[in-house]
C-alpha cells in the first residue's frame, strides 16, 4: 500500500472536529491529514483540531482565500502518493478511506468517489429539495458520467492533482472543472457507491439565502461547462426532473446564470 494524505478545507466550521474524528476511527489509517484552513479560521479550532486526536498526524496550512484557493495552494504540500477530500461537514463510516483508495492503489483508476448522505430525515423545503437533489446526482448523472462527481468524497493519484491542478476561476464547480480536464487527459475516474460518508444537513438557509447560493453554483457550473465546450452536450441530457416544486426555481435562474457565466468568462478570456 502507497501513502495516503486525507485534506479538509476548512474556514469556521467546528463539524471540522467530526470529521477528524471520524477519520481516526478508520480501518485504513491515513498517513496525514492535512487541514488547508483559511486564514479566517479561529485559532480556537484548530488548536482543538491539532490537539484532540493524538492518533493522527495532522498539519494545518493556512491560506488566503476560499476553498477552491485553500485546495489549489495545498497540491504543492501534498507529498503522499494519494490525496482522498472529506469536507468539514461530513464524517466517513470506518470502511471509508480503504474503499475509496482501492482502485488508485490497484491501478484501474486515476481517481475514485462516493456518494454522500444526509444525516437525518429532511424537514422544510428546502432541506427536501436539496436532498432529492442530491439523491439525484448520485443515482443518475455521476453513473452516467464520472465528471459530475462532487469532489468533497473523492480520491485521487496525487501526481493527476499536481497534473491537471484546480481553476480558481471557477469557485463552486472547480471539482467538475478538474474532472473533465482529467478524462479529457486520458485519466479514468470510477464511482463507488460503496463508499459512502453522511454529511450534516445543518441549519436549512431561508429562500433567498438558498436562491443565491444555487444561483452561484448555476453560474460556476455553467462557466466549467463553456470552459470546456460541454455547453450543447449538457442541454441534450435528458435526465428525470427532481418532483419538487423549487425545481421551477432553479429553472428560471437558468438562463439568468448561462447569460451571467457567458459575460463572466469573456470578460476572463479578455484578460489572458
Amino acid at each position: 500500500m502507497g501513502s495516503v494524505c486525507v485534506e479538509i478545507a476548512v474556514r469556521d466550521d467546528p463539524r471540522l472536529l467530526g470529521a477528524l474524528a471520524s477519520l481516526a476511527g478508520q480501518r485504513r489509517r491515513p498517513d496525514r491529514v492535512l487541514i488547508a484552513a483559511s486564514t479566517e479560521s479561529p485559532p480556537s479550532l484548530l488548536d482543538a483540531a491539532t490537539q484532540d486526536h493524538p492518533t493522527l498526524k495532522i498539519d494545518v496550512l493556512r491560506i488566503a482565500g476560499g476553498v477552491v484557493e485553500a485546495r489549489a495552494a495545498s497540491i504543492a504540500r501534498i507529498e503522499e502518493e494519494v490525496t482522498a477530500f472529506l469536507d468539514s461537514d461530513e464524517v466517513a463510516p470506518p470502511e471509508w478511506l480503504e474503499r475509496i483508495v482501492a482502485p488508485i492503489e490497484a491501478g484501474t483508476a486515476a481517481f475514485a468517489g462516493g456518494p454522500t448522505r444526509p444525516n437525518r430525515e429532511p424537514t422544510g423545503a428546502i432541506e427536501r429539495y436539496m436532498v432529492l437533489l442530491e439523491r439525484s446526482i448520485y443515482e443518475e448523472l455521476v453513473p452516467a458520467r464520472v465528471t459530475y462527481l462532487p469532489l468533497q468524497n473523492t480520491a485521487w493519484r496525487t501526481s493527476v492533482l499536481r497534473e491537471i491542478g484546480f481553476d480558481p476561476r471557477i469557485p463552486y464547480a472547480e471539482d467538475h472543472d478538474l474532472e473533465v480536464r482529467a478524462v479529457r487527459a486520458g485519466y479514468v475516474g470510477t464511482y463507488l457507491p460503496d463508499a459512502g460518508v453522511v454529511h450534516d444537513l445543518g441549519r436549512a438557509p431561508g429562500f433567498w439565502a438558498w436562491a443565491r447560493k444555487r444561483y452561484r453554483y448555476l453560474v460556476a457550473m455553467a462557466m466549467s461547462l463553456l470552459k470546456n465546450g460541454e455547453l450543447s452536450t449538457r442541454t441534450k441530457e435528458r435526465r428525470r426532473g427532481v418532483r419538487h416544486p423549487l425545481r421551477f426555481v432553479e429553472a428560471v435562474l437558468k438562463p439568468f446564470a448561462l447569460l451571467d457565466a457567458s459575460l463572466r468568462w469573456r470578460r476572463l478570456q479578455g484578460t489572458n
